[in-house]
């Protein structure tokens, strides 16, 4: 009995509407000759996240050039997701941006897009598996706008501006801004590297945002005599303990 193969789901996203409307006209052609389906289109990262939550697609078609949230940050939330799609960027040329790719061995589309060469990243993307986050993390020098939170299937962004601290716990790390606090599962060490210029150490399980320091307090140990020294935030009452090694701090942001 043979296996029937289920078309190839498609979701596009790019902030022009002509562009997507190209890339629509070019797979209805790719369909001739290849089972697949538009599972949605989006016009921005955050509209694509929300409706990916709700539509599982195999192939995302992403225009690495967007406002508010790059096609590369989009693929690096995307890969958080239970299922994580085979991204295609799309870019008009770049030597810098080609060469990335080619050396990555990362799927990618120049504008203006031709029919032969979307049939070709579609029948690869049948078998491909999506690009690990580090690689697509060396592909920029930017930090990510965002924090991605997986909720009750649905993908959280936590604007890093609005992050307060970054603290690990077990296998997780807790992020909190001023209303609220979020579980995700990173490396501290790998977000205290990407986001260097906001946050600093202040003990080895907790990052702070150097701009929402407040000041700092000597705190007493309640069963001994000894003190040490704790940061307040900005709009917490918590105060987070700096560990002897990281006491320099006091000084540098006084």
């Amino acid at each position: 009995m043979s296996v029937v193969e289920l078309p190839l789901a498609v979701f596009i996203v790019d902030d022009e509407p002509p562009a997507r409307n190209r890339l629509k006209d070019l797979l209805a052609d790719c369909a001739e000759q290849l089972p697949l389906v538009l599972v949605g289109e989006a016009g921005n990262g955050a509209e694509a996240l929300d409706k990916l939550s709700e539509v599982h697609a195999d192939v995302v078609l992403v225009d690495i050039r967007m406002p508010q949230m790059d096609g590369i940050e989009l693929a690096r939330h995307l890969n958080k997701t239970h299922k994580p799609p085979v991204i295609v960027f799309t870019t008009a040329y770049d030597s810098y941006a080609v060469n990335a790719f080619e050396e990555r061995a990362i799927d990618y589309l120049l504008k203006p897009i031709r029919l032969g060469r979307l049939f070709e990243a579609l029948t690869r993307a049948r078998g491909a598996v999506p690009v690990r986050s580090e690689v697509l993390q060396e592909l920029t020098p930017e930090p990510r706008k965002n924090l991605s939170i997986h909720e009750r299937g649905k993908i959280v962004l936590v604007p890093i501006e609005q992050v307060l601290y970054l603290r690990a716990e077990l296998k997780y790390i807790t992020v909190r801004t001023v209303s609220q606090e979020y579980l995700i599962e990173e490396s501290l060490v790998a977000l205290e590297k990407e986001f260097a210029a906001r946050f600093v150490r202040i003990h080895r399980n907790c990052l702070v945002a150097k701009a929402e320091i407040a000041g700092f307090e000597k705190v007493a140990e309640t069963d001994t005599s000894e003190t040490y020294w704790a940061v307040k935030l900005k709009g917490l009452d918590e105060l987070l303990p700096i560990s002897r090694r990281q006491q320099f701090i006091v000084k540098e942001f006084s």
